[in-house]
């Protein structure tokens, strides 16, 4: 299974409008840190072995994409950080790590 970018606040609206339905998992990836890098090879670790199949996977560059990484946090109600994992479902935040407590091991024990 694959992640995909989302670059937009249209994006991010739909992404939220459709965690009634599904489950949304969002990375916030900053592209000059090397934790975010360790953070982004380990979802994609968790993404090559068995993923949960009811729940959409999305990237957000929070450097590239500024507006997006700004507007999820204030819609979340969550503190901006990066690397940052956040599970939406029914329009709120159900589940985010950071930093170091983004790992294969914690995505799994949450999302499966």
């Amino acid at each position: 299974m694959a992640w995909r970018e989302i670059s937009t606040i249209d994006e991010w609206n739909a992404l939220v409008a459709k965690s009634t339905e599904r489950g949304q998992v969002i990375l916030k990836h900053s592209t000059t840190c090397p934790v975010s890098a360790n953070a982004l090879h380990e979802y994609e670790q968790y993404l090559k072995d068995s993923p949960n199949a009811d729940v959409d996977y999305t990237l957000v560059k929070v450097i590239e994409s500024r507006p997006v990484s700004n507007q999820i946090a204030e819609d979340l109600s969550v503190k901006h950080e990066s690397p940052q994992i956040i599970f939406v479902k029914d329009k709120a935040k159900y589940w985010s790590a950071t930093h170091w407590a983004v790992t294969k091991a914690h995505m799994t024990a949450v999302l499966d």
